[in-house]
């Protein structure tokens, strides 16, 4: 049963169209394997009898040839995806007994095409954090450890970290998952993963529990950068629901892989080598550039010079939108409610009691910076340097670069406790090479590229062109072919 978890996605998918297994057989195997590794706190709620109805249903569809591109396929679903009859918290107490009587547009995307779900994926409370430690059920552990210090609990990233770590330890063939500023792609880097978050507005928002509105997308984490491809040509497609979704065509993301990338330019940011970085992490990027240069592509150096406003940028406005999205749950619709004086007691107990501490703290930084009087000295202030930091990009896509080549995160992974205990702001640091991908809307990919000294993986980040995803596929296949290959932890956990 073991052997099935530890196919691809596009391995078990040919499997199933071959008649060589069968969905009940490998949603059996997953579910096995989700039991035994319950120590991890991958999953907050576990769907096993939806799942094995659903394996039953694509085993008829395969046996009359009608099955979709994701058929009997097991996956992992972010429990910030509003699943329908299925319990949905965003990893927070107030949402503890909600129950959705809708399905998410990407969710629903996914069962449309025969995809088969496990259950609702950890995350941290909201998607605001970068280690899975704000979870209001748990912190998340990621299957890989320390060569040093084997009994420490590795974070798996965040906020995507059950995703992240159900993938790593073969509890589901993919999982859903949402970037607001790197919480596809970090987690994906510290686990060994890959993850892509693309293009804004290439997958509906619709039905996924909102952060910051204006950042916030849709997409996959995966073993490969294949399945990664066939997961997103499912997740993505124009949804009328939601006004910020884009009516474009979904390409045949799995054609790129493999492609030629000979020709390319890549550019290569001067900013990104920042003071204090790990002369590992440098060495790797550095690796990372030969690879693709013996692939074909050709390096140039490039500047993007608002990078180093970025940060602070991403955390006045991200809270800012965080403040107003978060504001409905205050006790009255649904979700928790704490009995007070009057309304306005209602409202603070509430809400004081169903948020944990990093949501509140966001929910105040973003009130204060859109408060009278301080609104247009942050808050506009901040959405024009999100203009100029967008503008560095363009100007390098205009002088002819296909994509940029970066470390997707300033270190491996750490251990639960060692960073952001007591000042947020050394937590908010690991976001520092991915949240101007967000603040620019482009699509960025995080490909595995080998393992560090201490034995954790080290992940390369790929940004591209607004909907081009295609050549982040073909460069990112060409690193995946080149590093050493990504041995996934032996279940010391079962």
């Amino acid at each position: 049963m073991s052997e099935l978890t530890h196919l691809t996605l596009a391995q078990a998918r040919d499997a199933l169209r071959s008649k060589k297994i069968s969905a009940t057989e490998l949603t059996k195997a997953h579910l096995n394997a989700m039991e035994k590794a319950r120590l991890l706190n991958c999953y907050i709620t576990e769907t096993p009898e939806l799942a094995l109805d659903q394996a039953r249903q694509s085993d008829a569809r395969l046996a009359e040839g009608n099955a979709g591109p994701l058929e009997g396929l097991p996956i992992g679903v972010k429990d910030l995806y509003c699943t329908k009859g299925v319990r949905t918290t965003a990893a927070s107490r107030i949402l503890d007994h909600f129950t959705p009587t809708y399905e998410s547009t990407v969710s629903s995307n996914l069962m449309r095409d025969g995809a088969i779900s496990l259950g609702k994926l950890n995350l941290d409370e909201f998607a605001m954090g970068s280690s899975n430690e704000t979870s209001a059920f748990g912190p998340v552990v990621s299957p890989w450890r320390r060569r040093s210090d084997p009994e420490a609990k590795i974070v798996p990233g965040g906020s995507s970290g059950g995703s992240s770590a159900a993938v790593a330890a073969h509890l589901c063939l993919a999982a859903t998952a949402t970037d607001t500023g790197g919480s596809i792609r970090q987690p994906a880097a510290f686990t060994g993963t890959v993850g892509i978050k693309p293009t804004y507005g290439r997958c509906s928002r619709w039905g996924i529990v909102a952060f910051a509105s204006s950042l916030d997308q849709a997409g996959p984490i995966t073993r490969t950068v294949r399945d990664a491809a066939i997961m997103l040509r499912s997740m993505a497609g124009h949804d009328a629901k939601d006004t910020t979704s884009v009516d474009l065509p979904v390409s045949d993301y799995e054609k790129a892989v493999g492609q030629s990338v000979k020709g390319r330019r890549i550019g290569v940011p001067k900013e990104y080598r920042i003071e204090g970085m790990s002369p590992e992490i440098l060495q790797f990027w550095d690796q990372g550039v030969a690879w693709l240069k013996d692939a074909g592509a050709e390096i140039v150096e490039i500047s993007l010079p608002h990078t180093k406003y970025a940060l602070p940028t991403y955390y006045i406005i991200a809270p800012a939108e965080a403040s107003s999205n978060l504001a409905r749950y205050d006790g009255v619709r649904y979700g928790l409610r704490e009995a007070g004086r009057d309304i306005a007691d209602m409202y603070e107990k509430t809400r004081a009691k169903g948020f944990g501490s990093e949501v509140r703290r966001r929910i105040m930084i973003g009130t204060y910076v859109l408060s009278a009087g301080y609104y247009d000295a942050y808050y506009v202030r901040a959405q024009k340097v999100r203009s100029l930091i967008k503008q560095d990009f363009d100007l390098a896509f205009a002088a002819g670069v296909d994509a940029v080549l970066t470390p997707a995160t300033p270190s491996t992974a750490f251990a639960q406790g060692e960073q952001g205990s007591n000042d947020p702001v050394e937590m908010y640091l690991n976001d520092v090479f991915t949240v101007t991908v967000n603040m620019a809307g482009l699509p960025g990919i995080a490909v595995p590229g080998g393992c560090a000294a201490n034995g954790l993986p080290l992940g390369l980040q790929l940004i591209g062109r607004p909907f081009e995803e295609e050549t982040l596929f073909a460069l990112a296949s060409a690193i995946e072919q080149a590093a050493p290959k990504i041995e996934y932890p032996k279940p010391w956990w079962a």
